[in-house]
This record gives structure tokens, sequence and C-alpha cells, in this order.
């Protein structure tokens, strides 16, 4: 008898014993075939982890056969069919994975409600507003100069024909007024948010 044909022969016995649950056995199929197994696996993976995951069930799949292992006449063709059906099985999966997590990311909807914050934000404008209306004529023009035009306070001064230093203490009460009244007359923090902003 050639060795290919006992070999075969030997691992058919092999597998009627494991189909009755012969640990032995399985021992010595599963030490004949692992490295082959997870070498396949992990050319079609490029995974360490997902090619041990494909060849723990392909051998857990063999000792669960019972009875089915006795139609079995190529242990290593049939491994290695069954660790490519379940190596593209993970990859048909993260596939899958792959779209639903774009399609996710297509349908997803920024969660604030624009019409809520544009009311706010005119609260907050309109609060800020009287504020500033209820500066003293001076402190005013320098708030409006340097905080809501962007001059710097030497600009400020030059316009106002006023020293710098002096434009620089009218903004400094400008802006204490300022939040003071805005945190007095508002219930929402965001307000001195906005407030810090302009």
């Amino acid at each position: 008898m050639p060795a290919d044909d006992r070999n075969l022969s030997l691992e058919r016995e092999l597998l009627l014993k494991i189909a009755l649950k012969d640990e032995q056995a399985f021992t010595v199929i599963y030490e004949r075939y692992v490295k082959k197994i997870y070498t396949f696996s992990f050319r079609l993976l490029n995974s360490k982890q997902l090619a041990e995951e494909v060849v723990q069930e392909c051998f857990l799949k063999i000792w669960l056969l019972g009875d089915s292992l006795n139609s079995i006449l190529n242990i290593e063709a049939y491994l290695v069919t069954l660790s490519r059906n379940k190596s593209l099985d993970v990859l048909r999966l993260q596939q899958r994975e792959m779209k639903s997590d774009l399609q996710e990311g297509k349908n997803w909807i920024e969660g604030h409600n624009d019409t809520e914050e544009a009311i706010l934000l005119n609260d907050t404008r309109n609060l800020l507003q009287t504020a500033i209306d209820q500066l003293p004529p001076q402190q005013k023009r320098v708030y409006q100069l340097c905080q809501q035009e962007g001059l710097k306070y030497e600009e400020a001064a030059k316009k106002l024909n006023l020293s710098p230093l002096t434009v620089k203490k009218h903004m400094q009460l400008a802006l204490r007024f300022v939040r003071t009244y805005v945190a007095t007359n508002s219930k929402i923090a965001i307000a001195l948010i906005l407030l810090k902003i302009r």
C-alpha cells in the first residue's frame, strides 16, 4: 500500500475515533494540521487573531461532527475547504460592517436645533445691546470702537482725541458694567460665553 494511502487510511481511523470522542485521536489530527490551517487563514485574513478564531472554529466543528466524520475521505482537503469558507465568511462580515458604518456616517445628523439656537443667540444679543445702551456716552463709544469694531486702544484714542490710558480705563469700566448687567439679567450662562467672544 503506498504511503499516501496508508496516511489516508490512518486518518480515517482517527476520524472514526474522534466521532467516538477520543481526545487522543483529536490531538493527533489537531497537531498535524493546525499550523497549515492557521497559515492558510492568515493569508486570507491578514490577522493573527482572526486566523486563530478560524482555526478554533474549524477544529471545534471537527469535534462536534460526530458520525458525520465517517463520510470525510480526506481530512486535509476538508479542513482547507472549511477554513477557506470560514475565512470568507469573516471577510464578508467585515465588508458588511464597513458598509453599515459608512451608511451610518452618511445618515448621521448633528443633534441641534437651529431655531432654538437662533432664539438664544438673538436674546443674548438683545441683552448685550441693552447693557451697551446704558453705558455713559464716552464708555459706550470706546466699547463700540474697541470691542465691536476691533480697534486697538491707540487707534481708538486717536479717533476720540483721548490718551490710550484713558481709553483703556473707559474700556475696563465698560466691560465690567456689561458683564455685570448680563450676568444679573440673564439666567443663561451661554450669554457670558458669547459676551466673551464679542
